[in-house]
């Protein structure tokens, strides 16, 4: 046992954390988020979030370790997904009405891993390897299902009619869950059964880092059962003082998905960075690739589900200057991973149209 709080005192940190901020501290950073108390108590969070997060990508990478690849980038990916449905779909049930809170975060987690992430990680690569190589086939599986998914969640409900209140015909619904549900399903037989070598990289095998003894797969899973659930029993928590600094400062609600997607993306933003360090490309690509994949696959059939359920309108149709930008992002990204390299140079581009998006957001 002492072993064990040795190696997981994190586990013990975050159920006190979550303890003391649902008697407490919920309410002293909702009443005066700017006092001493309240700063203190807001800092002590995020520390907490973010060390169970990457509590969640340590085991998940030991399972990675035990079960292989392409398993172990898929269940990192579904981890930190998870954290992200499971995010918006509580705010849903027990918050404000908010339509937009499901697009903005997903248009976020699309353009910061598609832009900012993977132009940070091919820019580093390239500036320290010049030309870094990646499986072609297993990027273009990934952008077949991305591309018909951005757009018909994403633009398509532009185009289509809905009722007085907002909510979307329910003909419309049955479309988007079931093209989510479906394509997801048959992309994740390829990675998984039919098409395993198409993720993989044949000059730089994948490899997971795991600083730790490595126990059973029941002891990881467990435990990162456990750390997903702490996890996500502060994730109220968190939204109170980033929405509150959101309105204090007068920035876009928009700003609150971003801030959402990069505080959940952040362990794979790591764990991708070390891999374009490492000349793995692949593992990077695969763990960015497949967030955003998840991301729009497993989200929209969850919300748009709860949003019939309890019959409050969603809006999932981007403006015109986002639809603008995500068919730019789209294009640029098919552009980026046609050839089977990459340098500095597509890093760049894509930093650039993530620079776009802020400034567009502050508009």
């Amino acid at each position: 046992m002492k072993q064990f709080l040795k190696q997981e005192y994190v586990l013990l940190i975050s159920f006190i954390t979550v303890v003391l901020f649902k008697s407490y501290g919920d309410s002293v950073i909702q009443s005066d988020l700017l006092s001493a108390h309240g700063l203190l108590f807001t800092a002590v969070l995020f520390v907490v979030a973010m060390a169970a997060i990457f509590a969640v990508v340590r085991h998940s990478d030991a399972l990675a370790i035990k079960l292989g690849d392409p398993y172990g980038t898929l269940i990192l990916t579904l981890s930190v997904i998870l954290l992200e449905v499971v995010m918006i779909s509580s705010v849903m049930l027990t918050g404000d009405a908010n339509p937009v809170l499901a697009r903005d975060t997903m248009f976020a987690v699309i353009m910061t891993v598609l832009n900012g992430l993977v132009g940070i990680t091919l820019l580093i690569g390239g500036m320290k390897y010049h030309t870094q190589k990646y499986n072609i086939d297993g990027l273009k599986s990934y952008l077949v299902a991305i591309v018909p998914l951005a757009m018909l969640c994403l633009v398509l409900p532009n185009f289509t009619s809905s009722s007085d209140s907002g909510i979307m015909s329910q003909s419309l619904t049955i479309t988007l869950v079931m093209a989510s549900l479906v394509l997801y399903s048959v992309f994740l037989f390829l990675q998984t059964k039919s098409h395993t070598h198409f993720f993989m990289d044949d000059d730089h095998q994948d490899e997971h880092d795991y600083h730790g003894p490595l126990n059973s797969n029941v002891f990881h899973s467990i435990l990162l059962v456990s750390y997903l659930t702490v996890v996500i029993l502060m994730a109220k928590s968190l939204a109170i003082p980033i929405d509150q600094t959101i309105v204090t400062v007068g920035a876009p609600p928009a700003l609150g998905g971003l801030v959402v997607a990069v505080l959940i993306l952040a362990p794979e933003a790591v764990g991708a960075a070390k891999a374009a360090l490492n000349n793995q490309l692949q593992r990077a690509m695969n763990l960015f690739f497949g967030s955003v994949l998840a991301t729009i696959a497993l989200t929209v059939p969850a919300v748009l589900l709860i949003a019939n359920m309890i019959q409050e309108p969603i809006l999932l149709g981007l403006e015109p200057a986002e639809m603008i930008l995500l068919v730019t992002t789209l294009l640029m990204t098919a552009v980026s991973f046609s050839s089977g390299r990459t340098h500095s140079l597509n890093g760049a581009a894509h930093l650039i149209l993530f620079i776009a998006y802020i400034i567009l957001m502050f508009e």
